[in-house]
């Protein structure tokens, strides 16, 4: 493929991407590109650069070094026509206490230069927010609802979303995977910087792990669920028929008085070809929280230093 027909179909390009705010804090040389349609994830504990580099794509910051560009916009030089066209939502929401939603909204249409406002009820309708509503009175939540539906109204073809469901109850988490998954079929494109786990695993098609300011891995979503553990809780028809698995398989764990507790890791195929030659009452799958891979990834002590930072 040549480098035209690559740029064309490249929505967002971060080259090199440096930003030292000294004693180890910042991004330094990172790299990634996000294809038009995709939805991608970019994964860390706090503190580890995911709003750092948001704020770059935004124009907000200037780079010490490198460069990120959107739809072909240098982000910094064209922040302006970026910071229109894009839909945005940060990790740390401001807004007019002393406006109600519906005119904090009104007043962000406007800016935007929005002639229909028939998005704008649509998504209130689907988060269930009051636009009557005080912003001052609201609750985080519900502020992060009036954000959502900020970023998402003028139905952009890219979309920066910092920890989106921040707040938000578990039915409201729900419905904006729901949201961002109907925005993918539309052919929006998303970059989702989020420690909630769940959402990255229904929603991205890649995802970048980074700490420490530095990218460690850009993985397909699918890649990482193949990769992931899954634990199988099997009950044998008797003692015996375990006891017959256990000498074939001799690092299952036992459990209970027939049962077997076992560790797969990659393709089932074979594994459930081996289990089918013995006598099985039932059979239950734990697959591997994506929580729990990004752990192993990276190491429990150097999540919990990261989460006690600030991006």
């Amino acid at each position: 493929m040549s480098e035209t027909a690559m740029a064309d179909r490249t929505a967002i390009d971060v080259s090199g991407l440096v930003k030292d705010y000294g004693r180890g804090r910042g991004v330094f040389g990172v790299s990634f590109s996000v294809t038009r349609g995709e939805v991608f994830g970019f994964l860390g504990p706090n503190g580890a650069g995911k709003t750092v580099t948001m704020r770059h794509l935004m124009g907000f910051i200037r780079a010490d070094a490198g460069r990120a560009s959107i739809q072909s916009m240098d982000c910094f030089a064209a922040r302006p026509r970026i910071q229109a066209r894009l839909g945005y939502l940060p990790g740390e929401i401001s807004m007019m206490d002393e406006m109600s939603a519906s005119g904090f909204l009104e007043f962000m249409a406007r800016m935007k230069q929005l002639q229909d406002r028939r998005r704008l009820h649509e998504l209130a309708e689907l988060f269930e927010l009051d636009l009557r509503a005080r912003i001052r009175k609201m609750s985080k939540g519900t502020k992060q609802k009036v954000g959502l539906i900020c970023a998402l109204m003028g139905s952009p073809d890219v979309l920066l979303l910092d920890e989106p469901t921040s707040g938000l109850d578990p039915l409201m988490q729900q419905r904006f995977i729901d949201l961002v998954l109907a925005e993918k079929r539309r052919g929006a494109t998303i970059m989702l910087s989020s420690h909630m786990f769940e959402e990255v695993d229904r929603t991205c098609d890649r995802v970048a792990f980074i700490r420490g300011g530095r990218l460690a891995a850009v993985e397909r979503m699918d890649d990482v669920r193949r990769s992931r553990k899954r634990t199988l809780e099997v009950s044998f028809l008797d003692t015996a028929t375990r006891e017959r698995y256990l000498t074939a398989h001799p690092r299952t764990a036992r459990t209970g008085e027939t049962g077997a507790s076992i560790e797969v890791i990659g393709e089932m195929d074979e594994f459930v070809k081996d289990l089918a030659g013995f006598g099985v009452a039932d059979l239950t799958v734990r697959e591997q929280p994506i929580e729990e891979f990004f752990m192993h990834l990276y190491g429990s002590d150097e999540i919990v230093e990261k989460e006690n930072e600030h991006d």
